[in-house]
């Protein structure tokens, strides 16, 4: 993706964009990545980027599970 461009990915529900863009700070720092400081991830290799995503969402499932497991869900 050329610089300055945005990512073709889009939020289900984009009010929570701020605390996605938080949580991907949050992954990067546990798995040794700082944060850029423009905010632009496209300087970042696609493996460190690769490795943040995959965080998130493994982090993320854990979540569901362990809501799922207490009972609840959002289907209910």
């Amino acid at each position: 993706m050329a610089a300055g461009q945005k990512s073709g990915n889009q939020l289900i529900v984009p009010q929570a964009r701020k605390a996605m863009d938080q949580f991907k700070i949050e992954v990067a720092r546990e798995v040794g990545i700082t944060e850029p400081d423009s905010g632009y991830w496209g300087n970042y290799t696609s493996r460190d980027c690769g490795a943040v995503g995959g965080h998130m969402v493994r982090k993320m499932i854990e979540a569901y599970e362990k809501q799922l497991s207490g009972g609840g869900g959002p289907t209910q």
